[in-house]
């Protein structure tokens, strides 16, 4: 039911989905064409509760927590959904003279009201798809749902082959009795809800997904004519080709990448809950004020009203529905990261302020700007104009454009020449690291900008500073436009003599390739050596650029490196969480995994809900967090999802309370390159590894 704002195609489909669904109730093409209203709502728009399905499927099977989570959500909307319509039942007779197993059939198959029935199947089909796909793994559950499904089709599209046939129609009509319909729960979501989530692990397809879309969906409307034709239809919701249109409609929609609207999804629950009264009050508003022609008995006119007015008490119910149903959880609720814009755009200009007068900053963003976001830090970086970013691979690029990087984007990772599409869209440089790889991303014969990368002593990447006619040729290489060049220096974050000769020797090597290319009349266009510690310690070194990342941060790689310069870089990111629960624990107690820590006196404990999932390394050794500005040791194994702190010592403290890992609590601080020592590792990956799941906040 709630939305992914990853998934646009997906989204969106939703609300046509839903309006799909108005179509099948109010027959928009009556009044012109009896055979296109069957084509439209009777095959066409069949695929709305299919697609559903498999939209629960793909973001909710395999996951527990999701799973009870939906259907808790569920059963409270559909209990809400039975008082809604009850007035309408009590009014139309739909209740007169009902037995328990009547009562049964509505309430576990038909919901209640015609058209609620895609409820109680999700709240039947979820838990059995689920348990197909626990005991049997995918491919059996889907088997075997494939199997169930075919056994629904003789109940509905295919019950003509069936009736009448001694032993099986009786057996089905005795079915159809206590289930009213064979599209439910049973028969008909599961294989669409193992169909969604088949999809989920499945690299979405392009063309061939619209093919069989094509075919599928030809294939479907002359199986529903036909049918139609030969009236074998006791009802027309199952079609033997529609789960093949379902997979490559929903492959389809899946590879549509994207941010969507939160409210896409509860929009489209709600235009499908509450059309059906919609359509009762269109009806007697068309009686009241004379309309009845226009608003029914024209189908189009009645369907557009319907739509009209679905649309708009959706939309004024969307607040407090989703307030009710989907509430968000708060970005501080558990755990957090905290960035300061302020101090990374003072690091920025700090940094900019050791260049030669015509230098500048290319800021290096690859990892999602080191864990900090790139979707924050380049609007911030932006601000004081920088116009030079570096990522490691294509698609980082790709990202930092969309967030509005303006400028040249250097791709420093190598690029296979398949994607040489997202280069030339989002207006990517290349890196060039052999005259191979030139001449294989020129066979793509598309014109494409790179930089040349040369090895001068690191041995990871590059063209030897000494094979000059290997770099000379990737300047004649066709559909190649060579915008710079540069290296990367292996020891520079060492000041002792042996690193600094190193480094200032792959600068020389460097300098003097390009003096060999420009006396061979070649335009070797910008030039940089320089990574964050080649600029604090070589500043002299005249570049055109210096690619900056983890200095940015406002962080040293690690704990005890020094530093020529160190202009007053300022710490952009904070860690920070809250406790969960606060227990007294005796003396001579083992806590957590293993009983791996043993109380040495009566101790209060603390549960914090982060761990190794978040970036809290496993071998966080010795290391602390801050609780009232006091320092509270972790206590134990640190888990994927939560840790322990020892808070004897820490005052008061309550569930609620914030923790800092990383920042200032008060006059005392942790530094990240206190913690990532604790870790046994850099900042660097400390960074690049904070969990996805921790909200960045910018402030």
């Amino acid at each position: 039911m709630s939305g992914n704002r990853d998934y646009r195609g997906i989204d969106l489909f939703r609300i046509a989905a839903a309006f799909l669904v108005v179509a099948i109730h109010t027959s928009p093409l009556a009044s012109y064409s009896a055979t296109a209203d069957f084509i439209l709502t009777r095959e066409i728009a069949r695929v709305a509760v299919p697609f559903f399905f498999m939209t629960t499927g793909f973001f909710v099977l395999g996951s527990r927590e999701r799973t009870l989570s939906f259907l808790k959500k569920t059963a409270v909307i559909y209990a809400l959904s039975i008082l809604l319509y009850l007035p309408v039942n009590v009014y139309a007779g739909h209740l007169d003279g009902l037995t328990i197993a009547g009562l049964f059939t509505q309430l576990f198959f038909e919901g209640t009201f015609y058209h609620l029935w895609y409820l109680p199947a999700a709240l039947l089909g979820v838990p059995i798809a689920s348990l197909l796909l626990k005991k049997l793994g995918a491919r059996a559950a889907l088997a075997i749902s494939a199997l169930l499904y075919c056994a629904g089709l003789l109940g509905d599209s295919y019950y003509g082959l069936i009736d009448g046939v001694p032993g099986i129609g009786p057996f089905y009509d005795a079915l159809l009795s206590i289930m009213g319909h064979a599209r439910n729960g049973l028969f008909y979501a599961p294989v669409f809800l193992l169909l969604g989530s088949r999809l989920r692990d499945r690299r979405p397809g392009g063309k061939f997904s619209a093919a069989g879309l094509i075919l599928s969906g030809a294939l479907l409307i002359g199986e529903g004519l036909a049918l139609r034709s030969m009236e074998l239809q006791l009802h027309d919701s199952m079609y033997i080709f529609l789960p093949a249109v379902m997979y490559f409609l929903f492959e389809l929609l899946s590879s549509i990448r994207g941010s969507c609207p939160r409210w896409a999804a509860n929009f489209s629950l709600l235009v499908y809950i509450l059309h059906p009264a919609i359509i009762i009050v269109v009806r007697g508003a068309a009686r009241l004020l004379g309309l009845w022609g226009p608003l029914v008995e024209n189908s189009i006119g009645h369907y557009l009203a319907v739509c009209a007015l679905s649309a708009l008490s959706s939309a004024a119910i969307l607040p407090l529905f989703g307030l009710l149903f989907f509430p968000r959880q708060g970005p501080r609720s558990r755990a957090w990261l905290e960035l300061d814009s302020s101090a990374l755009r003072h690091n920025y200009r700090a940094l900019s302020e050791l260049l030669p007068p015509a230098g500048r900053l290319m800021c290096v963003l690859k990892a999602d700007a080191y864990g900090l976001g790139a979707k924050g830090a380049v609007p911030a970086l932006s601000a004081e104009g920088a116009s030079l970013w570096a990522a490691a691979t294509a698609e980082e690029g790709k990202m930092l454009r969309k967030y509005g990087a303006k400028g040249l984007i250097l791709i420093l990772g190598r690029t296979p020449v398949s994607d040489i599409a997202v280069l030339r869209r989002y207006r990517l440089t290349q890196t060039v690291v052999s005259l191979e790889y030139a001449r294989e991303l020129a066979s793509a014969r598309r014109r494409v900008d790179v930089q040349i990368k040369l090895d001068t002593g690191m041995h990871r990447l590059g063209i030897d500073w000494m094979d000059i006619d290997s770099i000379d040729a990737v300047f004649s290489t066709p559909f190649l436009r060579v915008t710079g060049m540069y290296t990367h220096l292996a020891s520079s974050e060492n000041l002792n003599p042996s690193d600094a000769d190193f480094t200032r020797e792959q600068s020389e090597r460097f300098f003097a390739a390009a003096e060999t290319l420009r006396s061979r009349g070649r335009d070797v266009g910008m030039l940089h050596t320089q990574s964050s510690y080649g600029l604090l310690n070589y500043p002299e070194l005249r570049c055109d650029c210096a690619r900056t990342g983890i200095a940015l941060c406002g962080v040293k790689s690690s704990e005890g490196d020094s530093t020529a310069r160190w202009p007053g870089l300022r710490p952009v990111l904070s860690l920070r969480a809250r406790v969960a629960e606060v227990r007294t624990v005796p003396p001579g107690e083992g806590v957590g995994y293993d009983r791996a820590y043993v109380t040495r006196r009566e101790t209060r404990l603390a549960a914090i809900p982060v761990g190794y999932a978040d970036g809290i390394f496993r071998t966080a050794n010795g290391a602390h967090a801050l609780v009232n500005g006091k320092a509270a040791p972790i206590a134990g194994r640190i888990c994927m999802d939560q840790l322990l702190l020892d808070i004897t010592d820490c005052g008061e403290v309550r569930p609620g309370d914030i923790v800092t890992f990383i920042g200032r609590d008060g006059s005392a601080a942790i530094s990240a390159e206190e913690l990532a020592s604790q870790c046994g590792t850099i900042t660097n990956e400390l960074f690049s590894r904070l969990g996805s799941r921790l909200p960045r906040i910018w402030i």
